[in-house]
C-alpha cells in the first residue's frame, strides 16, 4: 500500500442532488458522476475516506413510506440505512468506472447517539425537498411533520443528535488498511443508542459534517475536506448582514 495521508470526503446531500432539482435518479446519477470524477483524482495523492450526506434522499424516502396508507411509517434509522444503500450503491458504481484498479467498499454505518441529546427537543436537521409556505403549513397539519425555513422556502426538519461513537471504526480501519477507498457514514450514519441489551436504532438523522469530523478523528486523519452546494460559509446565515467568509480565524470559528 503507497504512503498516502488520508482524507476524509464529506459530501452533502445537496451536492448529490442540488438545490430545487428535481428528486430524480438520473438526476442524481449525474451530480454523483460529476463528483466521482473529482474524488477519483483525489485518489492521485490522498487515501481517500468518503462520507455522503442524505437529506434529500432520506426525505424522499419519508414521502415515498407515507403513501401507504395501510402500513405504519418505516423510523428515520431505518430509511437512513435505506439511503446508505441507495446513494453508496450509486458513489461506488461511479467510483468504480473511475479507478477500475481500486476496491471500493461501501459500509453500513451505525452512530452512537444519546437519547437524552437535548436536540431531540429541537429539530434542525433539514431533510426532503423544498416547499412554499402554504405547503409547508398543508404537511404540518397532514402529518404533524416540522417545518423550518430554508433560504426563501420551507423544508422538513427532525432532529440532529451530537454523534458520539462510530460503532464500525474497526472494520472501517481494517479496510483502509488494505487499501479500499471506504464509503461510510452515509447520512452521518445510522443513528443508534446503547442500552442493556445492545443497539437500537432512534428516530434521528446525523448532521453528516460532525460525523465526518468524528470519524476523521477516530481513524487520526491527517485533513477533513467538507464539500456542499454552498458557494462559500457565511457570518450570519439568514439574516440581512449575512457576508462570505473568504478566510477563517480561530476566535471567529469558536464564536
Amino acid at each position: 500500500m503507497e504512503n498516502k495521508r488520508t482524507l476524509v470526503v464529506a459530501l452533502g446531500g445537496n451536492a448529490l442532488l442540488k438545490r430545487g432539482e428535481p428528486l430524480e435518479a438520473d438526476i442524481q446519477r449525474k451530480n454523483i458522476e460529476l463528483a466521482a470524477r473529482t474524488i477519483a483524482q483525489l485518489t492521485r495523492q490522498w487515501r481517500v475516506v468518503l462520507v455522503h450526506g442524505n437529506g434529500p434522499q432520506v426525505g424522499l424516502l419519508a414521502l415515498q413510506n407515507s403513501a401507504y396508507a395501510n402500513v405504519t411509517p418505516y423510523p428515520l434509522d431505518i430509511l437512513g440505512a435505506e439511503s446508505q444503500g441507495m446513494i453508496g450503491y450509486m458513489l461506488q458504481q461511479a467510483l468504480k468506472n473511475h479507478l477500475p484498479e481500486r476496491e471500493i467498499s461501501v459500509l453500513l454505518t451505525q452512530v452512537e447517539v444519546d437519547a437524552n441529546d437535548p436536540a431531540f427537543l429541537n429539530p434542525t436537521k433539514y431533510i426532503g425537498p423544498i416547499y412554499d409556505e402554504a405547503q409547508a403549513r398543508a404537511l404540518q397539519a397532514e402529518k404533524g411533520w416540522v417545518f423550518k425555513a430554508d433560504g426563501n422556502a420551507f423544508r422538513r426538519v427532525v432532529p440532529s443528535p451530537q454523534p458520539k461513537r462510530i460503532v464500525e471504526n474497526d472494520a472501517i480501519r481494517a479496510l483502509i488498511s488494505r487499501d479500499h477507498l471506504v464509503i461510510c457514514n452515509g447520512g452521518g450514519g445510522v443513528p443508534v443508542v446503547e442500552k442493556a441489551d445492545g443497539y437500537h436504532g432512534i428516530e434521528a438523522v446525523i448532521d453528516k459534517d460532525l460525523s465526518a469530523a468524528l470519524l476523521a478523528s477516530q481513524i487520526h486523519a491527517d485533513a477533513l475536506l467538507i464539500l456542499t452546494d454552498a458557494d462559500a460559509v457565511y457570518l450570519d446565515w439568514g439574516s440581512p448582514p449575512q457576508r462570505p467568509l473568504a478566510q477563517d480565524r480561530p476566535a471567529l470559528g469558536r464564536a
